[in-house]
């Protein structure tokens, strides 16, 4: 469910009078990831790495309050489920993307992982969830990427979390990932929070 709440009556008030009206209010932070465990739980569990770090993603931002809420034009809304964006490449050379209800149950995730990225590239239709509070993500795995820095605009104010292609050595595999979001929404202080978690999160599978 989505609802609009009053920013003077959030603790995000004083952030809101700041940066509502900036007209660069993202911020982007970048950390590397040992992913070790998550290509591990991927062959283990036959699911897609992919799919097992958005889950992650999932898992960590259902811990940091500032999550469920967000800026929209001059208002802020509450959101009491979350949802994880990917963009899919599609059969005809394009891409669409689609909206990915976040669950603790691992393999229900993976699952609905699995269906909707096989039917927005197979049908080159996206697909949304209006009543939850979306996660954006991206991969790029094409190559290593050191950082991310995505576009602003204001059609779009949701955090995302972005990736190129993991390192593997000999002890560990290793993954940057940036994670842009609203400085309305969350302080730097929250984001680091939402790293530390998905780091243990990744830890713990």
């Amino acid at each position: 469910m989505k609802r609009e709440i009053a920013p003077q009556e959030t603790t995000r008030a004083e952030a809101f009078d700041l940066w509502m009206t900036s007209p660069m209010p993202m911020v982007t932070l970048t950390k590397t990831f040992n992913v070790t465990n998550v290509l591990r739980a991927s062959k283990r569990r036959g699911v897609k790495f992919n799919a097992l770090l958005c889950w992650c993603i999932g898992k960590a931002a259902s811990h940091i309050e500032e999550f469920y809420i967000l800026p929209e034009k001059d208002k802020l809304f509450q959101y009491d489920s979350l949802a994880i964006n990917v963009i899919v490449n599609n059969c005809k050379g394009g891409i669409n993307s689609c909206d990915i209800a976040y669950t603790d149950d691992i393999r229900q995730f993976a699952n609905e992982y699995n269906r909707l990225t096989t039917q927005a590239a197979t049908q080159c239709k996206s697909s949304f969830l209006e009543d939850c509070m979306i996660v954006g993500t991206s991969a790029m795995i094409a190559t290593e990427l050191d950082s991310i820095v995505n576009q602003y605009t204001d059609k779009f104010s949701n955090p995302m979390v972005m990736w190129g292609r993991y390192r593997r050595n000999w002890l560990r595999t290793t993954l940057p990932l940036s994670l842009q979001f609203h400085h309305v929404q969350m302080d730097g202080g929250h984001a680091a929070s939402f790293l530390e978690k998905l780091q243990q999160v990744i830890n713990e599978l």
